[in-house]
């Protein structure tokens, strides 16, 4: 299962709304990429729901992960901070042994 917290929704569907001509359906995609300092990175982007997808609705946002990214991403929670400080997206994830210093890779 993945959570996505009430402030990652918020700020999604804030930036969803603001894209033109969006498909029907079109929601969130998580997923993971090979790449980064640690291994595996974290990818994200607007695009609609494939077949074999795992979706997940979170108060009307849809969020979309592939089955191959689901093995790393399973337990994951996708947050959302607008502090001074550390602005911007997060994934916590307890299934990462090691992350790279940014947070934006990992290993398991």
């Amino acid at each position: 299962m993945i959570q996505v917290t009430p402030t990652a929704v918020k700020e999604v569907t804030r930036m969803l709304a603001g894209q033109d001509a969006k498909p029907e359906g079109t929601g969130l995609r998580l997923a993971v990429k090979g790449g980064g300092c640690s291994g595996l990175s974290y990818d994200m982007a607007f695009d609609a729901g494939r077949k074999g997808d795992h979706e997940f609705v979170f108060d009307g946002l849809k969020v979309y992960v592939d089955p191959k990214s689901y093995l790393y991403l399973d337990g994951i929670t996708f947050d959302y901070s607008d502090g001074l400080k550390d602005k911007g997206f997060k994934f916590v994830n307890p299934n990462a042994s090691k992350t790279c210093g940014c947070g934006e890779s990992f290993s398991v």
